[in-house]
């Protein structure tokens, strides 16, 4: 941790409705930065495009505030950012390296089902973003159902981690890269890349409306999508693996 930062402050609850709708509502309040709020259970969890996300118990889910204070147009890097992060945190508890792998911009994916997933929100004004939610699910014990797609569980690839063990991890990897992208993102594109699916892995994007081809990120971290002799670089979707 850089010796000027506070330290991150972990709250954990026994039930919430969202932990990101909790945070998001201390941060309105003035709550500093570094607050990471854990809940046991959340009764109204939401994932990408308005999907519900289950939290049963054993399961991680969890929001962390940060108020990066940078241009809006940098928002994308700290989903990677993100994503990279938990995938370290989550290594200690891996049953083998390269189990699991990022898929854009920071689900966490064992081949084709999906292990966990971020949400990020951001606060901006005068086009700088001066709050942002980190909300993180992982699916520690259990693999709930997910309409249209194939979930695990840590438990399932014969890993382990508790909730109480995850926390400060994932918040210790973000302090790292965090510390890398102030002085560059070009280390975080290359890492981040070299724990996603690899290049040459055919996709689709927002339920099959694109198909192609995952051809790497641009040196702006948008997905780059292979349709023939065509690159496009894609700053927004919903992606899956085919």
């Amino acid at each position: 941790m850089t010796a000027d930062r506070a330290p991150w402050r972990i709250e954990h609850y026994d039930t919430l409705g969202s932990t990101s709708d909790f945070c998001a509502r201390r941060a309105a309040e003035g709550e500093p930065e570094r607050l990471m709020v854990v809940a046991a259970r959340q009764t109204a969890g939401r994932g990408r495009a308005g999907r519900a996300w289950e939290s049963p118990a054993g399961n991680f889910c969890g929001s962390a505030l940060l108020r990066p204070r940078v241009p809006a147009g940098q928002g994308g890097w700290f989903a990677l950012l993100a994503g990279l992060a938990l995938i370290e945190a989550l290594d200690p508890a891996l049953p083998a390296p390269g189990a699991v792998m990022l898929k854009w911009p920071n689900d966490l994916m064992a081949g084709a089902a999906k292990l966990a997933g971020i949400l990020l929100d951001a606060t901006i004004e005068n086009g700088m973003i001066t709050a942002m939610i980190v909300g993180i699910g992982v699916n520690l014990a259990e693999a709930p159902p997910v309409p249209g797609r194939v979930t695990t569980s840590l438990a399932a690839l014969g890993g382990a981690m508790t909730p109480e063990a995850l926390a400060p991890a994932f918040c210790a990897r973000l302090d790292h890269w965090l510390d890398v992208l102030a002085s560059g993102a070009a280390p975080l594109r290359a890492a981040w890349m070299c724990r996603a699916h690899p290049e040459g892995t055919a996709i689709t994007v927002d339920g099959g409306r694109r198909s192609g081809i995952y051809a790497g990120l641009d040196d702006d971290g948008a997905l780059l999508l292979r349709e023939g002799d065509r690159v496009t670089a894609l700053r927004g979707g919903d992606v899956a693996l085919i």
